[in-house]
């Protein structure tokens, strides 16, 4: 029987959380693309990039003993195969967030038997404070 979203989401998010490079670059598909906006402009990237950066990103985290603060502000149904989870990340040293989160909104397309992300965009050095509180409403979740 196939993962519904909402199976595939808490994975997904158990699997960043743990910086499990091997599982990650496994739910991503191979055309993904991704556009990240930063202080110093606009960076558009696609599949290599993107394993590059979950690399690094995981590494910092095992290499500092830090952990990931992931959160769910809201999915939404794009369609029949495809849905976006609209999370916010930072990265907890010693149980503070010293830096800014980033925002991100992730599509998600079941292809293949199984969910692939396929589309990236992310607003980065967001004010944790900022999304406090922050939610979508959750009705409309593809969960089936």
């Amino acid at each position: 029987m196939p993962q519904t979203f909402r199976q595939f989401l808490d994975s997904y998010l158990e699997i960043w959380r743990t910086s499990s490079f091997e599982e990650m670059k496994a739910l991503i598909s191979i055309d993904y693309q991704a556009r990240e906006i930063t202080q110093n402009g606009i960076l558009d990237y696609g599949y290599c990039e993107s394993l590059e950066g979950w690399t690094q990103g995981f590494n910092f985290v095992k290499n500092k003993e830090a952990k990931w603060d992931i959160r769910e502000i809201g999915i939404v149904s794009l369609g029949k195969d495809e849905c976006m989870a609209i999370l916010s990340g930072t990265i907890l040293l010693d149980g503070q967030s010293p830096l800014p989160a980033n925002l991100f909104f992730e599509t998600f397309r079941f292809e293949n038997n199984g969910w692939k992300q396929v589309r990236s965009y992310t607003e980065t050095g967001v004010p944790v404070e900022h999304l406090n509180g922050l939610s979508i409403n959750r009705t409309s979740v593809m969960t089936e």
